[in-house]
């Protein structure tokens, strides 16, 4: 099994080539391979299924022991005309790369989770065969390397999980003419009714068209054509009209929401004079989020959040999932129990993904994962890892929020110490210079300095018996203020920074542990022995999470048991544990929208009005 779907659904052309499947494989664990030229001459002594990583049974490995390097060895050969372009892209490889074709090396790519390309038309030949060699480092112990949850001990333990080394991500060819469209930003304006339509040209000849066609449900739009004066353009369509407003309100029947997913679809066609023409399917969604009086608005109305925390692991593939139905299946399986998106957690998550997350309406929030500790080098990296994020993934409608930084991890005195308060800082703003369609939130959890969204992890909900801790957890819920001066771990806000009237949502909490194959098995944040035990749990946690004021949303932990941490709502199978109309009804009757209660709105500005004056 290898996967086989197309690896940049945002972005799509028709001629290009899977590379996923059986390639030859080897250990490196005296890091010889470069300096005894592998990519010249090896005997690759196993094969491996890409894009699983060794440790996974899919890759046809299944080895979990430490293996720091490895190299893949593959032949190939290209269809491509004299007058392409062939660009070999990798969707990511953990953690430092380095490629070679026939020998030559192409290039290196450092960070384990961002999509990276390098263009080898000059190194191949059509119909000839090549030899396409990858070297994967990605030291376990290394602690300097944004590893999320992924553990650098060698074990897997707590929250800790099974490492995922080298590919892990689609491997494909890209043919494409020689002048060709390389980028296109989406930024979409539903208050004036405009998407705004940035793009760059390679190998740019005066006198090139790009051609852009935008439908909506197969109705023709706008189709513009312009001729760039340099690589660079910028054009600017009004794609509403006046089919907008309707009795002050935004009409959904246009734009994307969760419960209305509407895209547009627009085909690019870029000819260079004399040349073939480079033809591009995308897509973009009319939405915008933006805060106001404590609380967050989706298309100028507020809206609730019911996220769920989602790790994105499966058990014989780690981080990378079978198929597309595997995505498609936790999607649909998450709002079937009432939510309505997913805090998607110390992972950069497959474009395959965030492109259901799209087409099904589903939120989004994009986190990246985190290095243990601060360094220099902890922090070049992370740096640069976002900059790639936001490059490969910011025409997805379905993100609305950005979390650079979680519980402190990475830089764990940040509570009290300037300097580290300085890197979310500047994570914050540089985000926001980046992308100004989406909420950034500083370090979710606690000991936050600048934010859009004041978010708070609380567990300490108790166990059934004990009423008082139950009490205590329901009580500190209830306003802005005692949320703000009884954190359960590290005070919401580190030194120097103060509440600011930011939404506030509840990011996680829950965790539920329940085993159903092996009951004495696992952990959670709290316990259940049977499917009714179970149910009372989450409705118990749920009514004490309904009695707040002040929360404008929620992310539930978790969605999927994962490895030794069994508090999902699905088994580490991706099995509902119950049925999701019961998770549903709870998630519908306590966890009622602002939208569907209306009344709490003007509660909600009320007590922000008089306690922030």
């Amino acid at each position: 099994m290898y996967r086989t779907e197309y690896p940049e659904p945002q972005f799509q052309r028709e001629h290009w080539l899977n590379l996923n499947g059986t390639w030859q494989f080897a250990f490196d664990d005296q890091d010889l391979g470069v300096k005894e030229d592998w990519y010249q001459q090896h005997d690759f002594n196993q094969t491996i299924e890409v894009p699983f990583a060794y440790q996974t049974k899919l890759s046809g490995i299944d080895d979990q022991s430490e293996h720091s390097v490895v190299w893949y060895q593959r032949h190939f050969t290209v269809d491509a005309s004299a007058d392409e372009a062939t660009i070999l892209h990798f969707g990511a490889v953990d953690f430092e790369t380095d490629v070679w074709v026939d020998e030559q090396h192409i290039g290196t790519h450092v960070g384990g989770h961002t999509s990276f390309s390098f263009d080898i038309t000059d190194h191949v030949k059509a119909g000839e065969d090549h030899v396409l060699t990858v070297r994967a480092k990605d030291p376990v112990r290394d602690e300097e390397l944004t590893r999320g949850k992924q553990n650098w001990t060698g074990e897997s333990a707590g929250i800790w999980y099974t490492n995922t080394t080298g590919i892990w991500q689609t491997v494909w060819l890209e043919m494409k003419p020689l002048t060709n469209l390389t980028t296109v930003k989406y930024v979409t304006d539903i208050d004036k009714g405009n998407v705004k339509m940035t793009g760059e040209i390679a190998n740019f000849i005066p006198g090139t068209q790009v051609v852009a066609d935008i439908k909506f449900k197969d109705q023709q739009l706008a189709k513009v054509a312009i001729y760039p004066e340099e690589s660079s353009f910028e054009l600017s369509v009004n794609v509403l009209g006046k089919h907008i407003f309707r009795q002050g309100y935004h009409n959904e029947g246009w734009l994307w929401s969760p419960e209305h997913p509407n895209l547009f679809t627009v085909d690019f066609e870029t000819t260079a004079p004399d040349a073939q023409t480079d033809h591009v399917s995308s897509y973009f969604g009319m939405r915008k989020i933006h805060t106001s009086k404590g609380m967050v608005y989706l298309n100028n109305r507020p809206y609730y959040q019911k996220l769920v925390l989602d790790q994105g692991y499966w058990p014989d593939g780690l981080l990378t999932a079978p198929n597309d139905e595997a995505f498609k299946k936790d999607i649909t399986l998450a709002k079937e129990m009432g939510f309505n998106g997913a805090r998607l957690h110390q992972k950069v998550e497959d474009p395959r993904f965030l492109y259901w997350a799209d087409q099904l309406g589903f939120i989004t929030w994009g986190e990246c994962a985190a290095a243990p500790v601060f360094t220099p080098k902890a922090e070049t990296t992370l740096y640069q890892e976002w900059l790639e994020i936001i490059e490969r993934d910011y025409n997805h409608p379905s993100i609305l929020t950005w979390v650079p930084v979680n519980e402190s991890w990475g830089v764990p005195q940040v509570h009290i110490d300037r300097q580290q308060q300085h890197f979310t800082q500047a994570l914050y703003h540089m985000i926001h210079s980046l992308d100004s369609t989406r909420l950034v939130q500083s370090n979710d959890g606690w000991a936050q300095t600048e934010t859009d969204i004041c978010a708070v992890h609380n567990y300490a909900h108790g166990t059934k018996d004990d009423l008082e801790t139950y009490d205590y957890y329901t009580e500190t819920l209830s306003s802005w203020e005692k949320i703000i001066r009884n954190p359960p771990v590290w005070d919401i806000f580190a030194d120097g920074f103060t509440y600011k009237g930011q939404p506030i949502l509840l990011t996680e909490f829950g965790g539920i542990g329940y085993n159903k194959q092996a009951p004495s098995e696992g952990w959670g944040y709290t316990g259940a022995k049977s499917d009714e035990e179970f149910v009372s749990e989450y409705q118990r946690i749920m009514h004490a999470v309904s009695q707040s004021h002040c929360l404008y949303g929620i992310v539930y932990t978790q969605l999927a048991d994962t490895e030794q941490e069994v508090n999902g709502l699905l088994t580490v199978d991706h099995e509902p544990k119950v049925n999701p109309a019961i998770i549903k009804k709870a998630n519908d009757f306590f966890i009622r929208s602002f939208v569907e209660t209306p009344q709490k709105d003007q509660e909600i500005v009320d007590i922000l009005e008089d306690n922030l004056d």
